[in-house]
Formats: structure tokens, C-alpha cells, sequence
């Protein structure tokens, strides 16, 4: 297994043990595929711009008193390779590698550059996991069909995932089009709460959560914050997610559910802006805690 060594690693973690594969309980997976960007692309230097923020990290936690790269133990694997592959073929390389973590009980956290890896990812996790929910942080719903032709788009992912049958948590949408607000009414397995539904307290929050399986996974669009916290994105939308408020969600959900795994997508580092990677490097950092330490 080739792994990255501290100075390109997560966090830069420098004890061997503490990022060495085998004795690693959470693994980052780095899938730098970009096909079917639409807005602003550069989403494929996502992966690696989250790892080289992540090492002004600081490993020490206060909300959860503790370090938690010191619990698990944290691998960062090199980049899977996507030349020549695209569409099935590139989804098909990213199911593949995802198993074999799973295989190796690892928990998985998935560096993503469009959202479209997020299939590939959730079809292993529930080859596992056959009652395993998904929670959808996003701005947008991405349940179109087909987007610019092909179904494969980062805007269908979520169609696609619909037709594999799980329970799907929708949090923060605020763009769609006409087709997937119909889909998602119609539809008595996705759940969504819309942005502009809560905003003005937190009691969705328990409803959300209440309704939950236990088995979970996550995939966060980085979209989904306001472009006040994450600005550098391929689609930015106003009315975004809030740091705080997040947290607070996330915890809960950790709290309630036994996360199996996540993914962090559509960081778009192409910018004068290294905020968003660093919030996000963050955000992967705090979800591991999360796992880890409550």
C-alpha cells in the first residue's frame, strides 16, 4: 500500500505508527476526477490542496479535549489514478478502491474533486452496510437525471445513489431545478430540508436526526457552507451552512448514528483563497474527532 510519508500526509503526522496503513484505523482516500465540472473546474486540485492545509492543523482538539489522531491512527494514501478513465470506467476504479479499504476495516474519509466520486464510494459502503443512510450536506440537490448529457454528471450523483435505494438526508439545499423538487416530493425515501427552513432555529435538527438509521454515511459538498466560510468552490450559492450550526448537526449525528465513513467534495482551490481548503481540512479533522472521541 503506498502511503504518504508526514511530510505529505494528513496533518503531517510524523510518528510511523500513527500513519502507517496497517496500523491505521481511518484511512484519507485522494480522488482527484474532474469530467463533468460545469461552472468553475479545478475541483481535481481539490484532494491535494485539503492535505497540504491540513498540516496547520493543530492536533489538539478543545471542544473535545483531546487529540484524535492519537485514538485511530490516520494513513493518507496516494492519489487514485484517473487517466484514461472516465464516467463508469473512473466510478468503477473508485468502488473498487473504496472495497478494498472496507475490506481491510478501515474507516474511510474520501477527498473528493467533483461530487460524481461519491457514488463509487457509497456503492461499497453499502455492498457492506446494506441498511447504511446517507446524510447530504449541499447546496444543490443533485438529482438531476441527466445533466449536459450524460447521467454520470456531478449534478445526477445523487440520482443515482436514489436508484440504489437508501434512505437520503438532504441538508442545506438551495438550488435545484423544477424536475428534482417533484422528485424529491414524490420520493418517500429522500428527505430534505432546505436552507431557507432553518435558519431560524435548531429544532429541525432533532427532527433530522430522529429520523436517522443507524448506520450512516456523509458526504459533504463544500457548497454547502456559505461562501462566507468556504468561498473557493466550483458553484458557490448564497444562504449557505454555517460553521457553528454544522458542528453542532454533525455532532449529533455522530452521536446518534455510527458513522461509517465520509467524503468532503467540490473544494475548488483555483483561487487567491487557501481559507477554503483550511476549512475543510479542518471539517475532516473534526469529523474524525467526532468518530473518535465522543
Amino acid at each position: 500500500m503506498d502511503i504518504l510519508k508526514s511530510e505529505h500526509n494528513f496533518l503531517g503526522i510524523t510518528q510511523k505508527e500513527l500513519y502507517a496503513y496497517d496500523s491505521s484505523k481511518c484511512v484519507i482516500q485522494q480522488l482527484p476526477y474532474e469530467h463533468t465540472s460545469s461552472y468553475k473546474k479545478g475541483s481535481d486540485k481539490g484532494p491535494e490542496a485539503v492535505i497540504n492545509n491540513s498540516h496547520f492543523v493543530e492536533f489538539y482538539d478543545p471542544e473535545l479535549d483531546d487529540e484524535a489522531y492519537k485514538k485511530c491512527g490516520i494513513a493518507c494514501v496516494e492519489p487514485l489514478d484517473f487517466k484514461g478513465r472516465v464516467d463508469a470506467e473512473a466510478i468503477e476504479a473508485i468502488y473498487q478502491d473504496s472495497k478494498k479499504h472496507l475490506a481491510n476495516d478501515k474507516f474511510l474519509v474520501s477527498i473528493g474533486a467533483e461530487h460524481t466520486v461519491t457514488y463509487g464510494i457509497f456503492k461499497a459502503f453499502q455492498e457492506k452496510w446494506n441498511d447504511i443512510g446517507i446524510l447530504q450536506l449541499d447546496a444543490h440537490s443533485d438529482l438531476r437525471l441527466e445533466y449536459e448529457g450524460n447521467k454520470w454528471s456531478h449534478a445526477s450523483v445523487m440520482a443515482r445513489i436514489h436508484e440504489l435505494k437508501p434512505e437520503i438526508f438532504q441538508v442545506g439545499i438551495r438550488a435545484q431545478c423544477i424536475e428534482e423538487s417533484q422528485l424529491i416530493k414524490s420520493a418517500d425515501n429522500i428527505h430534505c430540508w432546505y436552507a431557507h427552513q432553518i435558519w431560524e432555529d435548531d429544532a429541525w435538527m432533532d427532527e433530522l436526526v430522529a429520523k436517522l438509521p443507524k448506520n450512516l454515511y456523509i458526504t459533504v459538498d463544500t457548497d454547502g457552507f456559505d461562501p462566507s466560510v468556504c468561498p473557493s468552490v466550483g458553484t458557490a450559492e448564497p444562504g449557505g451552512l454555517q460553521w457553528y450550526p454544522t458542528l453542532k448537526l454533525l455532532k449529533k449525528v455522530f452521536e446518534k448514528c455510527d458513522v461509517k465513513g465520509f467524503d468532503i467534495v467540490e473544494l475548488n482551490p483555483e483561487t487567491d483563497d487557501d481559507s477554503t481548503a483550511y476549512n475543510m481540512a479542518q471539517l475532516c479533522y473534526k469529523l474524525i474527532g467526532y468518530k473518535y472521541c465522543l
